[in-house]
């Protein structure tokens, strides 16, 4: 995997084969940037990524200014790799070690970007608690995203606060959003 844009452009990363992750390609990294950098200002956001397996995600969102960035991660292989990686290149990321549907029950963290990039054997019902949780719980800003990386053969349209999503080769991105409605008076 390489760092697509920003201060770390082009540099690659290598991960241990080891590691139980399906890193985000470039190609759809880069497609789910652009839609990104039309709406926030990177150095102005905070990022939570779950299910974050290598870090790929955190370290485009470091890459380009972006210093308030949480990974969260049940592996702990991927929590040090993600360590080593953020110090070898000065990236202000923090990790948590832990489940992440855990992690979603217990935080008050709110955040402007949420990304979430669990296995893609996940059944709907899995799929579907990411973004319960978050909005239950009140976790993305009110301008925010959730962005959820899934399989094109699982369709997450009818689940609640859902926007619109966008089709990269085997890569889906459903991105969800608080409604005007939705917002508390």
């Amino acid at each position: 995997m390489r760092i697509v844009s920003g201060q770390f452009k082009g540099r690659r990363i290598t991960a241990p084969k080891k590691l139980p992750v399906r890193p985000t390609t470039d190609m759809a990294k880069e497609a789910l940037f652009n839609i990104l950098n039309n709406q926030f200002y990177f150095d102005d956001v905070s990022v939570l990524d779950l299910f974050a397996g290598t870090g790929n995600i955190s370290y485009e969102f470091a890459s380009r200014g972006t210093t308030n960035i949480t990974c969260v991660d049940a592996d702990y292989g991927c929590i040090k790799f993600i360590n080593e990686t953020a110090q070898a290149f000065e990236m202000p990321i923090k990790t948590i070690k832990s489940d992440v549907f855990l992690f979603l029950e217990k935080t008050t963290q709110k955040s402007d970007i949420i990304f979430a990039d669990p296995p893609y054997e996940f059944t709907v019902e899995d799929f579907i608690r990411i973004p319960e949780l978050i909005f239950k719980n009140n976790l993305l800003e009110k301008a925010g995203v959730l962005v959820v990386e899934h399989s094109k053969h699982t369709n997450l349209s009818n689940i609640e606060h859902f926007s619109y999503s966008k089709n990269y080769g085997g890569n889906m991105f459903s991105f969800f959003e608080i409604k005007n409605d939705d917002e508390e008076e």
